[in-house]
């Protein structure tokens, strides 16, 4: 029987019914966060088949910035796990601490700049179709 925790692997999850996918925990923040304080980037990605979304833990080292840039296709939410930072917006900046959640509508220009602690937060998104290899249209000459 699984005991609170630990997390089931994917040989552990009992199927739904007619084999759908079951909610499980897939991991802990805190814990992720807590691991080598030096590593920077994509802590955690969700790489479950067949999901609808995409989400990532990542993080900025103490006063590293993520270029203010604009998302033309997907709103996103970003929830900040630990650390401290600034959201930079064509408006005021917001200040961010553990427990923000913002959301980042598409179209809009953002930039992140980690605080004295850096900055670990969670981003949740709908998920992006894979790329295609196809071959070009021809131009009719």
């Amino acid at each position: 029987m699984w005991q609170g925790g630990a997390s089931m692997t994917e040989a552990e999850t009992p199927p739904g019914a007619a084999g759908a996918p079951v909610p499980r925990v897939l991991g802990n923040t805190e814990s992720i966060v807590a691991g080598d304080s030096t590593a920077a980037g994509a802590l955690w990605r969700l790489s479950e088949p067949g999901r609808q979304l995409d989400a990532n833990l990542i993080r900025v080292p103490p006063g590293a910035r993520i270029d203010t840039h604009t998302e033309p296709d997907l709103d996103v939410l970003l929830l900040v796990v630990a650390g401290d930072g600034t959201l930079a917006t064509e408006a005021d900046p917001q200040p961010l601490a553990p427990g923000s959640l913002v959301w980042l509508p598409h179209g809009s220009a953002r930039g992140l700049i980690a605080g004295d602690g850096g900055l670990s937060y969670v981003t949740v998104h709908r998920r992006r179709p894979g790329m295609r290899i196809g071959s070009r249209p021809s131009t009719g000459t």
